[in-house]
């Protein structure tokens, strides 16, 4: 699949933008500032309907310069070509209410455009896969479970809605100094709730680790810098709910245990009555906390070089390798997901602002996945920057405005 047109009206610091590409490398080459990334992330944001940069969606609508009319929303469409078929997509991003969306000009759901336009960007804030706490991690693995089953996204609402919902029943126990037996029938109920929706997320994520395993360290091989005794790259779902069953900490040194644990998280049923067991038993702390204790907003993405953890132990550039394995293996076990539009599931592929970053063989590796993508979507600051190696379609980008490069 590629994008084929993208119009942007109001998003960050376009106000009007409409522009055709074609299938292979797409390089914007501009200074920061000028709307490079911005292009890029409107693509992302209507792949996975949120932003990689920001978390509120008021910051995603053009701020008017002073003595112009503020608008009052924003809107990215795109063309999208499976095969021969186009699909065109729309968001219209309403401050201050619900967004809209368009399928194909007709008015739909903004959830029902979830896995339409597949996209794996990468940007220097990936960094924050190996260095930042779980959140970061788990978010990473959710949008890859949506990308490959976008019914995952009302399981993702629904769970924290369930869990923000819990966590006040338990905070009103704590500030009552007690639990009342109304509150006791209700957190029973929230218990079976959440488990349920806990299992069926932390069933997907697993899948998502099962599969991703493989491919994170052959991308790792790929990118490493280290000749010789290159460290061996590894992920394992680190599991709240196994830890509180007394399961030891994955460690690929030791036994490998853990794989067989993580397995059988993917029981949606028999997990369900484990977390509802293990939620029973907290009850006491989780009241004197007022918080959720166990499930799947407490697991994480361990990950490994050389057995040993990479957020303590693994170099700068070690740390660079493993977050640009991470974002490259999403992207072939992507590309190989033949069930996906009749194989034609291909994601296209953003780099954001990557090249400059990276060391020459880093960079050589990256390269040779960007020349065989279907679509690759490139910024860099200056033309030094993209290696000599990458061409295609070249724009200019100076004050949102992109001028084709011949």
């Amino acid at each position: 699949m590629y994008v084929s047109d993208l119009a942007l009206d109001d998003f960050r610091s376009y106000e009007h933008l409409v522009v055709s590409f074609e299938p292979g490398i797409t390089t914007f080459v501009g200074p920061n500032g000028q709307g490079k990334t911005n292009l890029v992330e409107a693509i992302g944001y209507l792949s996975t309907l949120s932003s990689h940069r920001v978390g509120s969606e008021s910051a995603l609508v053009r701020r008017a310069a002073p003595g112009e009319e503020q608008p009052g929303g924003a809107v990215v469409r795109a063309k999208v070509i499976h095969g021969e078929r186009p699909t065109v997509l729309e968001v219209e991003i309403v401050s201050g209410k619900a967004n809209r969306a368009r399928l194909n000009r007709g008015q739909t759901r903004p959830r029902e455009l979830l896995g339409l336009l597949r996209t794996v960007a990468f940007a220097p804030e990936d960094l924050a896969l190996v260095r930042e706490e779980p959140v970061v991690r788990r978010r990473f693995l959710d949008d890859l479970a949506v990308t490959l089953r976008p019914a995952l996204a009302g399981v993702r609402v629904e769970h924290d809605r369930i869990l923000a919902q819990r966590a006040s029943l338990l905070k009103a126990a704590r500030a009552a100094r007690g639990v009342s037996a109304s509150m006791a029938t209700s957190l029973e109920v929230w218990d079976a709730q959440l488990a349920a929706v806990d299992a069926r997320l932390i069933a997907a994520r697993v899948d998502v680790v099962t599969h991703l395993r493989d491919w994170v360290a052959s991308s790792y091989a790929t990118v490493s810098t280290v000749s010789g005794a290159q460290s061996e790259a590894q992920i394992a779902y680190r599991a709240s709910l196994l830890l509180r069953e007394g399961a030891a900490e994955p460690d690929p040194r030791r036994s490998t245990a853990w794989l067989e644990e993580e397995k059988e998280l993917l029981d949606v049923e028999a997990t369900t009555a484990r977390l509802i067991a293990a939620m029973a038993d907290l009850h006491p702390q989780e009241v004197e906390r007022g918080a959720n204790l166990v499930g799947a907003h407490r697991d994480d993405l361990s990950l490994f070089l050389g057995g040993l953890p990479a957020k303590g132990f693994a170099s700068h550039g070690e740390q660079w390798s493993m977050a640009l394995a991470l974002r490259l293996a999403s992207y072939e076990m992507l590309r190989h997901d033949v069930d996906a539009f009749g194989g034609d599931g291909e994601p296209v592929l953003i780099l954001d602002d990557v090249f400059a970053s990276l060391d020459a063989r880093r960079r050589r590796a990256l390269t040779g996945v960007v020349a065989g993508a279907q679509q690759a979507l490139v910024t860099a600051a200056v033309d030094e920057d993209v290696p000599s190696e990458i061409d295609g379609a070249r724009f200019k980008v100076e004050a949102s405005t992109l001028t084709a490069v011949t």
